[in-house]
């Protein structure tokens, strides 16, 4: 399967028996994104979280639940 880095507009094949694959093919709402993409946002998300001022707002029901 061919799937687009919605960040970058890179071109990559995935494997069809996938779970990522078929979560693509079945749920449009989820997005496609490249490996270096995918580490880039983290590495930033975590320097955001080492600086004390990034704040997680989440429902207290959903935090319950996990």
């Amino acid at each position: 399967m061919r799937v687009k880095c919605v960040i970058c507009d890179k071109v990559e094949s995935i494997e069809d028996e996938t779970l990522m694959a078929k979560r693509l093919r079945n749920r449009p709402i989820h997005t496609y994104m490249c490996k270096e993409c995918y580490e880039r946002i983290e590495l930033n998300t975590n320097k955001r979280i080492a600086t004390g001022s990034f704040h997680l707002y989440r429902d207290k029901k959903t935090d319950d639940n996990w």
